[in-house]
């Protein structure tokens, strides 16, 4: 195994880990879709970093971190639903990547590029993809409630306003990472799809985050192998691992 191989598979494993594992929440809420519109967010941020020559990820993150903030101040301030005020600011950062993205280019920043990940970006996926698996574990059952009810979750005390932002602050740490792995376009998958094969085999809560956490794991790392010995785009094929997964626990399911 070369040592690039190992930094794109360590990197890959936490970022499709912690999605998977955040993904069981989004799913909760029917928002599993809308970490697309988010990694379309990135898309101005990939541009820059493509143009400028440095890493996706870095360049996405503060893009992904305005959107999300902009989107928590209009949920407050107009009570519009988080899908509709996504919508809206994912159209607006798709409209200003057209504009600086070149096409010629653009191939990582839709699909991903993984295997061009340094050291830096390995340790910063680590880091920061365990930091989202530890904070939304200890907030997992409050936001679990909010996502079901938010007037009994306010009854009950809880701050919703902190929760939906710690929420939305994990959801954006996830995008700006998933970018390097599976791009701006296929983001919405790399946390929904684990976290609906795990629901059809899970029976407990903590049953259901762990097995999403595993089937991101283990899609991540095939996709991952199976590229470096084929040259074909490790984005797209972990996409299509994780959906074969899927299809494999259809049959499982509970209903």
């Amino acid at each position: 195994m070369t040592s690039q191989l190992l930094l794109s598979l360590v990197s890959g494993i936490f970022i499709a880990g912690s999605a998977a594992y955040l993904g069981t929440l989004m799913l909760s809420r029917k928002m599993a879709v809308v970490a697309g519109p988010l990694g379309h967010l990135a898309l101005p941020g990939a541009a820059l970093a493509i143009v400028y020559g440095f890493s996706i990820s870095l360049g996405a993150f503060p893009f992904v971190v305005l959107g999300i903030l902009l989107i928590w101040l209009l949920e407050i301030r107009t009570r519009l639903a988080m899908e509709a005020l996504t919508a809206i600011v994912f159209a607006t950062g798709v409209a200003t990547a057209f504009l600086f993205l070149p096409i010629d280019k653009a191939e990582a920043a839709l699909v991903g590029d993984i295997s061009k990940v340094g050291i830096y970006e390995t340790l910063a996926s680590v880091i920061l993809g365990s930091a989202v698996v530890f904070t939304i574990k200890r907030s997992y059952s409050k936001i679990m409630l909010i996502n079901i009810h938010e007037d009994v979750a306010k009854t009950e005390g809880i701050n919703v306003k902190l929760y939906n932002l710690i929420y939305l602050s994990a959801i954006a740490i996830i995008v700006a990472l998933g970018v390097d792995l599976v791009g701006g376009l296929m983001t919405a998958a790399l946390v929904a799809i684990p976290a609906a094969a795990a629901r059809n085999v899970s029976t407990t809560l903590g049953q259901f985050g762990a097995v999403s956490g595993l089937f991101g794991i283990i899609s991540a790392a095939a996709g991952i192998t199976v590229s470096a010995f084929t040259a074909l785009p490790a984005g797209p094929l972990v996409i299509l691992t994780s959906a074969a997964i899927f299809l494999v626990t259809v049959p499982l399911a509970k209903v």
